[in-house]
């Protein structure tokens, strides 16, 4: 089994990264294979809304990795998507992956889909805006057939500057039980694709 992550903070191995990495150490413990890919450095480009993605599997523009990525979601057997909060919601990199994902996966459900994956989202926060960037990664795996982990608490933990996130310790608890009840999920699902 794969856990793809996807990390939509402008920042590289800041307090996303660092949630997230919490939450694979649970994954690897029960032998689940992970990979994080970050957007920090790149920019991915906004769904231009010409539905030439119908029939393809994936998007037809080419001048980002977003392809790439949605290529290894398709793949994986769950998805972790983390963004810092930016205005009371996700990134914009975030914002713009999530609109041209659901446009493909919209396009193309006699296809490849996300149905039946297993998602959770986590959010880093200075403060406020945590609930409603959950909210909207939740939001994409509700509208593909996907199966949305939770935990104790809402996924997130707060911090400003890079590292700020370990002194938040209830949060990183979560992203523990999180990580386990990913597991819990996964190998429960793949355990009855076993016995079909």
């Amino acid at each position: 089994m794969k856990v793809l992550a996807i990390n939509g903070s402008a920042r590289k191995d800041g307090n996303t990264a660092i949630i997230i990495g919490k939450v694979f150490e649970e994954l690897n413990a029960a032998g689940i294979e992970t990979e994080m890919i970050q957007f920090a450095g790149t920019i991915i480009e906004p769904c231009k809304a010409c539905w030439a993605c119908g029939g393809q599997n994936n998007c037809v523009h080419k001048k980002d990795m977003f392809r790439e990525v949605y290529e290894k979601m398709l793949d994986a057997d769950g998805i972790i998507l983390g963004s810092p909060v930016y205005s009371a919601n996700v990134s914009a990199n975030m914002q713009a992956f999530l609109e041209r994902a659901a446009v493909v996966g919209d396009m193309n459900r006699d296809g490849k889909t996300m149905k039946h994956k297993v998602g959770a989202s986590v959010v880093a926060a200075r403060r406020g805006g945590a609930l409603q960037a959950v909210d909207t990664m939740n939001h994409f795996f509700l509208n593909h057939e996907m199966y949305v982990v939770g935990s104790t608490y809402w996924n997130m933990v707060y911090g400003q500057m890079p590292g700020d996130v370990l002194k938040d310790e209830e949060g990183l608890e979560n992203m523990k039980n999180l990580g386990q009840n990913m597991v819990y999920l996964l190998t429960t699902l793949n355990d009855k694709k076993i016995s079909k």
